[in-house]
């Protein structure tokens, strides 16, 4: 029982050192695009985003850490004509933008730690969102704070040895319970990708 026990503990601490070559921390950055779905306010996608994160892993394949990120999606609504109960009327086009900023706290699960680095991610944190329509003589805007939380999923590539540089790829949904009366937006969904370095 000694022998299998001291051999337990033999084969943990190896696979304990093994698993801990080079930095234990992460810092992620790079181009965010991000799509807008399940509202009648703004619908499409766009590229006009970036994020950043970093955390440290406490065990070889769990880290905690923080992120921050931005996009900026528009909708583009044609010629119209717009009817108000005082009997006046609107015709013109618009377009719809919501901006939003998330940032909060991560947990990573790597499910590798060598060259090529799969892994899955939750974030949890607040999501601050501004909604505008824009209109050739004017403009009408909100803004809210909301909950966020999103699972994400992608890798991390380190193919050079000499230093801790490589790329990264994830995929991910989002949900904030931003809510806006003025534009009958009740939460925001989000899908999206992300490109960018891991050092």
């Amino acid at each position: 029982m000694k022998i299998m026990v001291a051999a337990a503990l033999l084969l943990g601490l190896s696979s304990y050192a093994e698993a801990q070559p080079g930095r234990r921390f992460y810092i992620d950055a790079g181009w965010q695009f991000n799509g807008v779905v399940g509202n009648d306010f703004a619908t499409g996608g766009s590229g006009w985003g970036a994020y950043a994160e970093g955390g440290y892993y406490v065990l070889p394949r769990i880290a905690v850490g923080a992120f921050a990120s931005f996009n900026t999606n528009n909708d583009y609504i044609p010629r119209q004509t717009y009817y108000y109960s005082d009997g006046s009327a609107l015709t013109t086009d618009a377009v719809n933008s919501i901006y939003q900023v998330p940032f909060g706290a991560t947990l990573r699960y790597r499910l590798g730690w060598k060259t090529f680095q799969p892994y899955a991610e939750a974030k949890l944190g607040a999501n601050y969102a501004r909604e505008y329509i824009y209109l050739p003589d004017g403009t009408a805007r909100d803004s809210q704070w909301g909950f966020y939380v999103s699972p994400e999923v992608g890798f991390t590539w380190h193919p050079f040895h000499k230093n801790n540089l490589g790329f990264q790829f994830a995929v991910y949904y989002s949900y904030a319970t931003n809510r806006s009366e003025a534009f009958s937006l009740n939460g925001i969904n989000n899908v999206g990708f992300k490109l960018g370095l891991s050092f």
